[in-house]
């Protein structure tokens, strides 16, 4: 289900060859690896999501604090509406869970920025799908903590995104990149962790 999102990323807007494609064809092993991760999550049980929950928390937390200290809101004007941090807290506390360690985080580059957001705003695709699956959960407590995949349901986030890629001029594609593979490192790490 999840590969089906990664795959409808690629075809969902289009912005400069260039980075885009760069960042795309650099993440498409780190994709697949995080997919099959976090396919072993099943999401229609209470345990099953709550680890997915905190496996999520523990990279998104750290990215988005790294993101933040970049002063990823110069850069990403709408970064407020973008944050999931509160969503996926407001999640595990439905849950009764702690939010975990974070995961360790470089300091990001101003390029990195965009590398990172490309990880984070692509995994709203994702989203949409896995919000299918916890949609056939029999728990109401699964269906009541659903504020991280929902988030930001309806806003095109993601073509926005893409538009500020395709804007950017004299990025250091590199910086990207790299950035791109470290945040699904960190996501890979924390799945690992969970």
């Amino acid at each position: 289900m999840l590969a089906e999102a990664l795959d409808v990323s690629t075809r969902v807007g289009y912005s400069r060859p260039g980075l885009r494609e760069r960042l795309r064809a650099a993440t498409a092993a780190a994709h697949r690896r995080l997919d099959a991760q976090f396919s072993s999550f099943d999401l229609t049980i209470f345990s099953g999501y709550r680890r997915f929950l905190q496996a999520s928390a523990a990279a998104l937390l750290p990215l988005e604090a790294a993101l933040v200290q970049a002063g990823v809101d110069t850069m990403v004007p709408d970064w407020l509406e973008r944050a999931r941090s509160t969503a996926i807290t407001a999640d595990l506390a439905r849950l009764g869970s702690a939010v975990p360690p974070a995961m360790t985080v470089a300091p990001l580059t101003p390029h990195g920025v965009l590398g990172t957001m490309y990880v984070l705003e692509g995994s709203r695709l994702g989203a949409k799908f896995l919000l299918t699956a916890v949609a056939g959960a029999a728990d109401p407590r699964i269906n009541a903590a659903t504020a991280y995949l929902s988030h930001g349901e309806g806003q095109r986030l993601w073509q926005s995104f893409l538009a500020r890629l395709e804007a950017e001029d004299g990025c250091d594609e590199d910086e990207a990149v790299e950035a791109a593979g470290a945040a699904f490192a960190a996501f890979e790490q924390a799945a690992d962790r969970a």
